[in-house]
């Protein structure tokens, strides 16, 4: 397993971190397979969406707000429940297949770090399995 550490900026963003798993894939011993992109937090998550405009990133950022806003009567002490719950929605992995040694993902596509509770450092595990 590899782990990649991402430090994020604003309270709520969408980080490219495509190169960084590729990287990760890389160094470990298989080739082929599937790669599990996990983030142990909860009120962060992983993404696969378009990574060459970076105004869908915004724009997703700015629909989850809307949607599930920081402050709305959240019985959750901490004032973060509008994280917690947009971490739900995203997911806290994805499974990104693998050839060659390096992540196989479609012409536009990239991996995110989501952001809703930073800024942070966030810790992300890459492992794959296969053949």
């Amino acid at each position: 397993m590899q782990r990649i550490l991402v430090s994020t900026s604003r309270r709520e963003q969408l980080v490219d971190i495509t190169r960084r798993v590729a990287e990760a894939v890389a160094q470990l011993p298989l080739e082929d397979g599937v790669a599990l992109v996990y983030c142990p937090h909860t009120t962060a998550g992983v993404a696969i969406n378009e990574g060459y405009d970076p105004d869908v990133a915004g724009d997703a950022t700015r629909w989850l707000s809307k949607r599930v806003p920081r402050d709305a009567g959240y019985a959750h002490a901490e004032g973060n429940s509008d994280a917690h719950i947009k971490a739900i929605i995203t997911g806290n992995s994805q499974l990104v297949p693998v050839a060659g040694g390096s992540p196989a993902l479609g012409r536009w596509q990239a991996i995110f770090l989501c952001e809703f509770d930073g800024p942070r450092e966030r810790e992300l595990w890459v492992t794959v399995t296969g053949r």
